[in-house]
């Protein structure tokens, strides 16, 4: 396992347990077996760490899946199932380590212009979608009256709302309910 690979474990590990707010990169440093400084020469930043681990370490390919849209292939519904799975999936992962982050504005504003100064941030995984729902209403694959943005606004928050919930139930998520209901929902548009 490589220097880098540890890191990302190590980071991963210490964010899930304690929180982004609450892990320094002197503990991820010292979980993975090195200096600070070592792991400075791999990552920028906490930051940086951060989006290494959503991106390398959970356990859905949502970014994976939103990167190989592509209009006009595959069955559309089938195409949203996917990716309203691997939403559920990624929220449920994350929604431990970046939690924390809402308990203190002056952390949350400066993690907000973190992810502005790496061009990340949560709103381009709708703004993703949103691309591929204009580019399959262009085909013809969607009904003309489908507000793309909206649309992946909706599907997103869902799943986003049934990982939230599923902190304090055990109701079963069903991916497919929530996109049979925009579906049905966007064919009358």
């Amino acid at each position: 396992m490589s220097t880098r690979d540890r890191m990302l474990d190590a980071a991963a590990h210490v964010m899930r347990t304690k929180g982004l707010a609450r892990t320094t990169t002197k503990e991820i440093a010292k979980a993975a077996g090195f200096s600070e400084a070592a792991l400075y020469k791999h990552f920028a930043d906490k930051t940086e760490l951060f989006l290494a681990v959503l991106r390398e370490r959970a356990p859905s390919d949502l970014a994976g899946l939103l990167a190989g849209l592509e209009a006009g292939r595959g069955d559309v519904r089938e195409t949203l199932a996917g990716i309203a799975r691997a939403a559920v999936a990624f929220y449920v992962e994350t929604f431990p380590i970046a939690a924390s982050i809402f308990s203190e504005p002056a952390l949350l504003a400066a993690h907000r212009e973190a992810l502005k100064a790496h061009g990340a941030g949560p709103a381009m995984v709708p703004e993703t979608l949103a691309r591929y729902l204009a580019a399959e209403r262009a085909l013809g694959r969607l009904p003309a009256g489908v507000d793309p943005g909206p649309a992946a606004d909706l599907l997103l928050g869902a799943c986003h709302y049934q990982a939230f919930l599923g902190f304090f139930s055990d109701r079963p998520v069903d991916a497919e309910a929530l996109v049979r209901t925009l579906w049905d929902g966007v064919g009358r548009a």
